[in-house]
């Protein structure tokens, strides 16, 4: 049988207990927070228009900060301003709440308009 030293001291020391926030770091990938902040506009844009592109998001995080910039497609007419304005307070909401970042700022780029559909209204593209 053979026996493991521990080491000429070893066992004399007293084990150090490391309380568990304070054993690593967690870090989450920029398309991890870029996928949730998609998920909160679209969440926030509520129904799309039938030929509307689900929103995206692009995402730069230093600190423990995320900067975010979210593309969307709304329905025309609208109040464009106050629809972003939910975006914002959506991907700030969710994005904290799941991953813990700050969201100082999120930028909406309305990327299209769609017009609803109406009696004579014209389908396509408005810019």
């Amino acid at each position: 049988m053979t026996a493991v030293s521990a080491g000429a001291g070893e066992l004399d020391r007293p084990l150090t207990v490391v309380p568990p926030g304070e054993r690593g770091a967690t870090r989450i990938a920029d398309r991890v927070v870029a996928k949730i902040a998609s998920q909160a506009a679209l969440e926030a844009v509520g129904t799309l228009p039938p030929d509307a592109d689900r929103p995206s998001a692009t995402v730069v995080v230093r600190h423990e900060v995320a900067h975010v910039r979210v593309h969307v497609e709304l329905d025309y007419p609208c109040d464009v301003g106050a629809r972003c304005r939910q975006v914002r307070r959506r991907v700030v909401e969710r994005v904290g709440a799941l991953v813990g970042m700050q969201v100082p700022e999120v930028v909406v780029q309305v990327e299209r308009l769609h017009l609803a559909a109406g009696p004579g209204a014209v389908q396509g593209r408005t810019r």
